[in-house]
């Protein structure tokens, strides 16, 4: 939500600079099949905005160079992609390790029937909403009966080999609040998911990612219109913790919007805060062919106290214990 980015982009978040990057995040569009309040993204079914076959090839080209191990799809709902196939076969021909961020509800929608099957045939590594156990707190956050098709999905992942001990078929759900509050334990949380889930509906999973909600986008909308943005900025900058800064995401990860334009993380990709060079002009794709960012300025603003607050927050959850 670009009207709370004169709140955010003033800030005293200490200086970070960039690690040699190792894994790329692919924003491949903002079009979903929900439209859940926690979005940092605002996507939705009515957003348009789809990465080209043009763009999804200047990823390949960076992946053949070697260096990324790991691309990390995202979006909206990133399979709604038309070229979601084409980039996740070609990445792991290139032996790329593959993330899908998964609402889990496209995998029932008309048109994807395969789409599970075909992420378990390409090992692809799903990290998959469920902001919480309980189906009431699900489908006020994401939408009424998405607990319950959810449900159905994590079954039919199960039954495909995902989230077995065996680690070849990798299912995380990730965990978000459910308003201007920071996550619990990670730890302790998980083993209430695992009970759960497990002795309810025989679902089992790998990892648990709890996810601090970003004051941007959507969520931030709703802090302005209920009179909370202060205090949760508040509350994010007073958790701080200096030991998280060493693992922050954007420290080894570079995002990447569906035009094909750099950002140092999907936050500041979303309030349009481009990754920047000194002395040269926007970053593209393109200009990873040749040019390295080992050692770049971090573009940081106000809310990356959200992912040092308390545990610390990442796409790969908290940051400490």
């Amino acid at each position: 939500m670009h009207a709370t980015l004169p709140l955010l982009v003033a800030t005293d978040f200490p200086a970070l600079r960039r690690h040699t990057p190792d894994t790329l995040q692919v924003n491949l569009g903002y079009t979903c099949n929900q439209s859940c309040l926690h979005c940092h993204v605002n996507a939705g079914p009515n957003r348009t905005e789809q990465m080209s076959l043009e763009t999804v090839h200047q990823v390949l080209d960076v992946l053949r160079l070697g260096a990324i191990r790991t691309i990390d799809l995202t979006g909206g709902a990133p399979e709604m992609n038309q070229h979601f196939r084409l980039l996740v076969s070609a990445a792991r021909e290139l032996g790329v390790a593959v993330i899908d961020r998964c609402n889990l509800t496209i995998l029932k929608q008309p048109g994807y029937e395969t789409m599970a099957q075909f992420l378990a045939d390409h090992q692809v590594k799903i990290v998959a909403s469920l902001p919480c156990y309980l189906a009431d707190n699900v489908d006020k956050q994401r939408g009424d009966g998405v607990f319950n098709i959810s449900i159905r999905v994590l079954q039919l992942l199960n039954a495909l080999g995902y989230g077995a001990p065996d680690g070849r078929l990798t299912l995380d759900l990730v965990y978000n609040p459910q308003g201007a509050v920071l996550p619990p334990s990670q730890t302790s949380l998980k083993q209430d998911y695992d009970h759960f889930l497990g002795d309810q509906f025989g679902i089992r999973f790998n990892q648990l990612f709890t996810i601090a909600n970003m004051p941007i986008q959507r969520f931030g909308s709703t802090l302005v219109s209920k009179g909370q943005f202060h205090s949760y900025m508040s509350l994010l900058r007073s958790a701080h913790r200096d030991a998280n800064l060493d693992n922050v995401m954007c420290r080894s990860l570079i995002s990447v919007d569906y035009l094909g334009y750099l950002y140092d993380c999907d936050f500041n990709q979303m309030l349009g805060l481009p990754l920047k060079q000194a002395g040269k002009g926007r970053r593209h794709l393109t200009h990873l062919l040749t040019e390295s960012l080992a050692d770049n300025p971090i573009v940081v603003a106000d809310h990356c106290w959200g992912c040092t607050a308390g545990a610390g927050s990442s796409c790969g959850g908290a940051l400490a214990a």
